[in-house]
């Protein structure tokens, strides 16, 4: 069994724990807090994973600080559906959602419902506009995932719903993502909630406003919701993906927060417009062949590949990408090579796979 203190990287460690069939024990979690124990999404994904799984064991104590998991066999299914509550958005449940399907029994199309946009999590648009079309990539599958956004979500209180569709595989092939290429176009999808209609445009003139300077293919697409559709609170943002010559995404998102605690970081349709193309802007100036957001999970498919070599090359790793080098290695004991090159500013990581197989296509 291996053992861990803290709530830091919890995604992680389920998963790997999930795939490699190892027990774990996390102890100290948020035990000097004022609100110590697993908060309402660690607990909400811990169900989650309960429903894709046969057999796992979750032992928690009273507190909630100590929490004890055996993994089952990933069964995956049609027809699933789950609340993922509005402490975290649908982003935080979908990434290991991915990665648990691809070595499921059966193919997983799941209904989850919560907030759709907004909050620390990637939005269910980067989602489906960046991480489908790098899982595709990078596992050379053809069009057999989907992300349907059957209504949208802001916080405080969600509403949103968003049906996901995944195949399973038996094993995973090498990674080989190096060529950047150059920015060609970048397309965009301007979001809004219970809001005026006009807000749509708004946005799409604050992100306009800084990317023609500088591009010509410029296109942002307006998507207004209303009644049932637009969820249970107000909200607005702009998701801005930018595509380089050789097919690789970079994605960012601005939102904005009209309603609870957060109701002070209120900015206009065109300062949020604004802050997502500049977001854009950091993370092509990072380079690489994926953004921040998906550093980790693109390091995650290297290490689960074949006994083979996986390369791909990476603006600066980030501290979450740092904490998901170190779990694959206490997990599948997979190091990764890893070489910064001066000129471009960017990480060339390559790794040996730890031919992870999946173990659900044995259970009948």
């Amino acid at each position: 069994m291996l053992r861990f203190r803290g709530a830091e990287h919890l995604r992680q460690r389920l998963v790997l724990s999930t795939l490699t069939g190892r027990p774990i024990r996390i102890d100290g979690i948020r035990a000097d807090a004022q609100s110590p124990g697993l908060q309402e999404h660690e607990a909400s994904l811990l169900r989650l994973i309960e429903k894709l799984t046969n057999g796992c064991i979750v032992e928690i104590n009273e507190t909630g600080t100590s929490l004890r998991y055996k993994p089952g066999f990933i069964h995956g299914g049609q027809g699933l559906e789950h609340d993922c509550g509005s402490a975290r958005g649908i982003g935080y449940f979908l990434e290991p959602l991915a990665i648990l399907a691809l070595f499921a029994r059966m193919p997983v199309a799941c209904r989850l419902r919560g907030v759709t946009n907004g909050g620390p999590d990637p939005s269910v648009d980067i989602f489906r506009s960046v991480t489908l079309p790098l899982l595709k990539s990078a596992l050379d599958l053809e069009d057999r995932m989907e992300l349907r956004i059957e209504a949208r979500g802001a916080p405080p209180k969600g509403g949103g719903c968003v049906f996901v569709q995944l195949p399973a595989l038996k094993q995973l092939p090498a990674v080989s993502l190096l060529d950047e290429g150059m920015i060609k176009r970048v397309r965009g999808v301007a979001h809004s909630m219970r809001v005026s209609p006009q807000t749509s445009n708004r946005l799409v003139d604050g992100g306009r406003g800084v990317f023609n300077k500088l591009l010509a293919d410029v296109f942002i697409f307006t998507d207004h919701m209303t009644g049932p559709k637009a969820g249970e609170s107000p909200g607005y943002g702009l998701v801005l993906v930018a595509e380089s010559t050789s097919g690789r995404m970079l994605a960012a998102e601005a939102c904005a927060a009209l309603g609870g605690a957060r109701a002070a970081e209120e900015r206009t349709p065109e300062d949020v417009g604004r802050l997502a193309a500049h977001a854009l802007l950091e993370e092509i100036a990072r380079g690489g062949v994926a953004d921040t957001a998906h550093q980790g999970l693109l390091l995650t498919l290297c290490a689960l590949g074949p006994e083979e070599v996986s390369e791909v090359r990476l603006g600066p790793l980030t501290p979450y990408a740092v904490g998901t080098l170190r779990h694959l290695q206490d997990f599948l004991n997979v190091r990764f090579s890893i070489k910064p090159e001066t000129d471009s500013q960017t990480v060339f990581l390559s790794c040996i796979g730890a031919g992870v197989k999946n173990r659900s296509r044995g259970i009948q």
